[in-house]
């Protein structure tokens, strides 16, 4: 088989994605040699010399552009306003536009605390040093979402078979559920691969597969259902506007963390600010609780994010980020 290679330079990172047959995967997470990991946990070590932490008088905080960030500014007020209480810091949040310039800002130093969606999250470790912690989680601990493949009711397209030969739109490389996951159950559950059975193209972010969707700009998309089902409760579009095809097992959601070189005193205070904050009333508690999130979960990258670096492997997805 044919391998197909794209290269996406994301702020001088370098991501190769290699569509080949998942059986024939053999690419394998590590950390940037920038890094250090001391204790295995496959995350990057905080410095030991502490020259090199960083303890800023503002603390910048940007949430993965999965919609507008504007969406979310005034859902994270609340939060950011709690999180400035525990450390004492003035805390910006930052309307990021893409996982690219996210990641890119967390690597330069511009990013202290972030919550990184599920896809991004190895790049974010490997290059830009990002320490997850936590992540939204229901009352019971309960976690995720599933990836979705949608299309409108006009589409002629009533299973995933059907794709074959037609225009798949995913949101970003670096997306789990908008291209990696859907890109390698593709090539395993159904033996069509992409750019060889069925072309793709890019929306950007998942509201935009959504809308493209419902108005019948795109004929077919993968997404997080989680925003969709968001998107619906807000009265964005209509669930009559869309069909789904196909629903994933459930991956883990947006993981939060830190930059590897905070002062490790402040890292520990905004791991509090996470789990102290009050979400009943909160801005916080109206937009996720739409999915049943209600608190922050302590999680390990090594741990959680293990089925999603499998994903990877499938893929052949090998980052360079020197």
């Amino acid at each position: 088989m044919q391998t197909l290679t794209r290269s996406l330079f994301l702020g001088g990172m370098a991501i190769a994605v290699l569509t080949a047959a998942v059986s024939q995967a053999e690419a394998q997470f590590k950390l940037s040699e920038r890094f250090t990991d001391a204790d295995g946990d496959l995350v990057a070590d905080i410095p030991a010399d502490e020259s090199q932490w960083l303890d800023p008088d503002t603390l910048v905080f940007a949430y993965t552009p999965v919609e507008d960030p504007a969406v979310y500014a005034e859902v994270w007020d609340g939060f950011l306003e709690h999180m400035e209480a525990v450390t004492g810091k003035k805390v910006q949040f930052f309307p990021v536009q893409s996982n690219s310039a996210q990641i890119e800002a967390m690597r330069a130093g511009r990013l202290h605390v972030a919550g990184f969606n599920t896809g991004s999250n190895p790049l974010a470790v490997a290059c830009a040093g990002y320490r997850p912690f936590t992540m939204m989680a229901a009352e019971d601990g309960s976690f995720g979402y599933e990836m979705e493949i949608i299309t409108h009711p006009d589409s002629g397209i009533e299973e995933v078979e059907d794709i074959r030969g037609r225009t798949l739109t995913h949101t970003s490389e670096t997306s789990n559920s908008g291209f990696k996951a859907p890109t390698a159950l593709m090539a395993s559950e159904f033996g069509m691969v992409s750019g060889e059975d069925y072309e793709v193209d890019f929306s950007g972010k998942h509201d935009n597969s959504v809308l493209g969707v419902a108005n019948q700009d795109y004929l077919v998309a993968t997404v997080a259902n989680s925003v969709k089902n968001r998107m619906i409760d807000r009265g964005v579009i209509e669930a009559d506007q869309l069909e789904v095809i196909y629903q994933s097992d459930t991956f883990p959601t947006t993981s939060y963390g830190t930059a590897h070189n905070l002062a490790p005193d402040l890292q520990e205070a905004i791991q509090e600010a996470f789990f102290s904050f009050d979400w009943e009333g909160s801005a916080l508690a109206e937009e996720f609780g739409r999915n049943g999130e209600e608190q922050f979960i302590p999680i390990t990258f090594q741990e959680h994010w293990a089925v999603i670096r499998q994903i990877d492997e499938a893929n052949g997805v090998e980052y360079d980020c020197n």
